[in-house]
């Protein structure tokens, strides 16, 4: 009963506490037995915050009975990228360079989510200053719960493989260029990357300044359209985070799509490259698509390959101008090579050319947003292959085909989007031959996450696939490493 209860949907959970047929402890109980029982190899956490846990548990336990019931946060659980702060808790930043500072306050959507009554259970892993490319994990290697040898990707990989496993009811991560849809992808979950300042970033680590999003990640649709709620609109201790109304996105969910007009982004569905296994996937989902009433029309997005380059040299840069004197200098021989390279090399961009990009990054805008005008939500692969071997996943190049293989086509699926600044969103679409998971995105003019929402949930309740979950104990069984 209780993994059924772990893997239940975050919904699922919330109707039960609601109707006192759940408690919070029990569920929290449930979460921190589980770490307990997998995380030594699958290492999605960096700190667990047990004993804290366990007191909010039962602290909404009591309220509830009360009859102070808070709404369908309140008593779940969930865990965030250890780049956002909470008060009393060490912030890693993944890394062992960062003196591992205890924050004296919470990241705004930390704060609203227990605000909510959500139980945070702790900090998760992550490539090395959430930037991805890390080869050695200081908190231990994260793998994916479907098998262990296999990559869960990143940047936010503990916040992938936590509600995955059955570790929280959600998940918060980061996403830059694919950071949130990428970890969903690869562990076969819901994550969003939500319109950039529809979220607010404060008292998270941001210095992506253009791009950096704080996003949901969980086991179905209804439930990231829960958290979003919960997360978006408007604080003062963000400039950058919008004042538009937070709508309900929980209503907006439809079992159809009659009448909605979608566009598939040929050059982030089906470029030269692609995965036999997952072209197949997206075709069989094209169809399950029209079948729920969509109309479906294949546009072209001539300008996306750049999107890649364009990103590294802008978002990268805007990162080095922080982290070079902070951290990197000081303490080269702390930090993670893969990190250093990445770093470092964006350190050297000339400032003639980060301008340069920045312009060209607009042109690469225009053409997603024309695009979104035109559809009521746009389509292609969140990754053009499934998960791949941890070993074979570093980030060496050392030849133009490395450059293609290795930087552009891992990109190409989320990178576009991200330059944009629209809400996109990866949702589970089948498995690879060898049982892996294979993910569908979806996105939409910007603040319409309630369009994206809608053709998520619809595709999800017409296909099986939010139906399988990975069973970690059989996965860590079959581990040889």
């Amino acid at each position: 009963m209780a993994d059924e209860i772990a893997l239940m949907s975050a919904a699922e959970q919330a109707r039960l506490i609601a109707d006192r047929k759940l408690s919070p402890v029990e569920l929290v109980r449930t979460s921190l037995e589980r770490i307990e029982r997998f995380d030594s190899k699958l290492r999605a956490y960096i700190t667990v915050c047990a004993d804290e846990a366990m007191a909010a548990a039962r602290a909404a336990e009591q309220e509830i009975a009360a009859g102070r019931y808070r709404g369908p946060l309140h008593g779940l659980t969930f865990g965030v990228k250890d780049q956002m702060h909470a008060a009393g808790v060490r912030t890693t930043l993944g890394s062992r360079a960062t003196g591992h500072h205890i924050a004296t306050e919470d990241a705004t959507c930390i704060a609203r989510l227990k605000a909510a009554g959500a139980i945070l259970i702790g900090k998760e892993n992550l490539h090395e200053f959430g930037k991805g490319g890390t080869h050695d994990f200081p908190f231990g290697q994260p793998r994916n719960p479907w098998n262990l040898d296999y990559n869960p990707a990143g940047s936010s990989s503990g916040s992938g493989i936590a509600p995955a496993a059955g570790f929280t009811s959600f998940s918060l991560g980061e996403d830059t260029g694919g950071s949130v849809r990428s970890p969903a992808a690869a562990n076969g979950i819901v994550g969003l990357r939500p319109t950039f300042g529809r979220v607010s970033r404060h008292g998270g680590v941001m210095y992506g300044w253009t791009a950096d999003t704080i996003g949901p990640l969980a086991r179905r649709v209804e439930d990231v359209a829960m958290v979003l709620g919960a997360i978006a609109g408007v604080d003062p201790h963000d400039p950058l985070c919008s004042d538009r109304p937070v709508p309900n996105y929980v209503a907006a969910l439809t079992p159809d799509l009659k009448g909605m007009r979608l566009g598939l982004v040929r050059e982030m569905a089906f470029p030269d490259g692609v995965h036999p296994e997952v072209r197949a996937a997206l075709e069989k989902a094209l169809d399950d698509l029209r079948g729920l009433g969509a109309t479906i029309e294949e546009v072209s997005l001539p300008r996306a390959k750049y999107s890649v380059p364009l990103q590294l040299l802008t978002s990268d840069a805007d990162i080095a101008s922080m982290f070079v004197h902070k951290w990197l200098k000081p303490h080269w021989h702390e930090i993670d090579v893969g990190t250093r390279q990445r770093i470092g090399a964006a350190a050297l961009i000339p400032a003639a050319i980060y301008a340069r990009a920045n312009q060209a990054r607009v042109l690469v805008r225009r053409e997603v947003l024309a695009a979104c005008g035109r559809f009521d939500a746009l389509l292609a692969a969140t990754s053009l292959n499934p998960p791949g071997l941890i070993d074979a996943s570093r980030e060496t190049v050392e030849s133009k085909e490395d450059m293609t293989n290795k930087i552009l086509l891992r990109r190409i699926g989320t990178y576009p989007f991200s330059m944009a600044n629209v809400p996109a969103l990866a949702v589970p679409m089948g498995f690879s031959k060898a049982g892996l998971p294979l993910s569908l995105q979806i996105a939409a003019k910007p603040f319409d996450e309630a369009a994206v929402f809608r053709v998520a949930h619809a595709y999800e309740l017409a296909t099986p696939w939010h139906t399988r979950h990975p069973d970690p104990a059989q996965a860590i069984a079959r581990y040889r490493g």
